[in-house]
């Protein structure tokens, strides 16, 4: 019990510093939403009327013209009950209503990028740290490895327009085919995957080099470990030796990371999602941060921040379970 209290302390001290950071960073910048939203139409070529008592109704109505501290003692108040205002662009929508129709976008994306980058990668720094590994095999493997150096929105341009523009196989961008009807059918699953094969696999192959390099190192390391020599000295299949006692424990730093990982799931790949137009949560921030709009900002940071506490929880509570040598109650002592 104190090993949970500690964690779930550590929780809600995580989530009130993250909220704390959320609600100061945006105000650093000495521009107003307000005045962005008189600006973007004025730049449009409209003509704005009583430009001054609009700015002034939209400060009052969001509660803009009270103090700092005012505001940051009603933000974490709101956020206590899962209520994230309105968007100032947006209004009347709902910033909570926003962030869970990109959602459903970004968990599927994501979810499937990174499970698919964790196991390839996995696998591939496995090979490339097993003693046994042919040569030609290491060599094979570490060329997708280059990928990781390149930024994500140079490898997304690069298959939008081999696969897309060059050869015609797959669409360049959106999340389904416009002309299906969305719904539970086959045709629009089908269309669904069909537009999710390229950012998929951008996201995919700058991120697996990571997974593979780490794998890799624990891999070197547990091979000189006392155990696994006794395993070898016992004449077990090298097959057995590979999976019961290097990767079983190689695989736990990796574990962790992958937790983190899915909790940064809520945030997307801000730019893999804008050069594919795809409707996720990255998009959402993307188009709230140039348009000053705080509330969505906020809210989209602090569902973030709330994933990423909740999945180290998680990890934390779980790890011991899937590390025999790690004890409640020596961590907790």
């Amino acid at each position: 019990m104190r090993y949970v209290r500690a964690r779930l302390v550590r929780f809600l001290f995580t989530v009130w510093l993250g909220a704390t950071v959320i609600f100061f960073v945006p105000r650093l910048s000495r521009s107003d939403p307000t005045d962005a939203i008189i600006g973007q139409l004025l730049s449009s070529g409209a003509g704005v009327e009583n430009a001054d008592a609009i700015i002034e109704a939209y400060k009052q109505r969001f509660g803009l013209d009270d103090s700092i501290w005012v505001q940051y003692g009603r933000y974490l108040a709101n956020l206590f009950r899962f209520d994230n205002g309105y968007s100032v662009v947006e209004f009347p929508t709902t910033v909570d209503s926003l962030v869970l129709s990109a959602l459903p976008w970004t968990l599927g994306l994501m979810g499937a990028a990174i499970v698919i980058s964790f196991l390839v990668g996995n696998l591939t720094g496995t090979l490339l740290g097993w003693e046994r590994t042919p040569r030609w095999v290491g060599r094979v493997l570490t060329v997708p490895l280059v990928f990781t150096a390149l930024p994500a929105f140079m490898v997304g341009l690069l298959l939008i327009n081999v696969f897309s523009y060059n050869f015609g196989w797959l669409p360049p961008t959106g999340a389904y085919d416009p002309s299906v009807d969305p719904g539970w059918s086959v045709a629009f699953a089908l269309s669904v995957i069909e537009h999710a094969v390229l950012p998929v696999t951008a996201v995919v192959m700058v991120t697996m080099g990571g997974w593979a390099l780490g794998m890799r190192g624990m891999m070197i390391t547990t091979a000189g470990e006392e155990y696994v020599r006794l395993a070898e000295a016992k004449g077990l299949r090298s097959s057995r030796v590979l999976f019961n006692y290097q990767v079983r424990n190689a695989i736990l730093p990796q574990i962790t990371r992958l937790g983190i990982t899915l909790g940064l799931i809520a945030s997307g790949f801000v730019v893999i999602e804008r050069v594919f137009n795809y409707p996720g949560i990255g998009m959402r921030l993307f188009r709230a941060v140039t348009r000053n709009d705080y509330p969505v900002i906020q809210g989209v940071a602090w569902y973030l921040v709330l994933g990423v506490a909740l999945a180290v929880l998680v990890v934390d509570l779980i790890y011991p379970l899937i590390d025999p040598r790690i004890s409640y109650r020596s961590d907790s002592d």
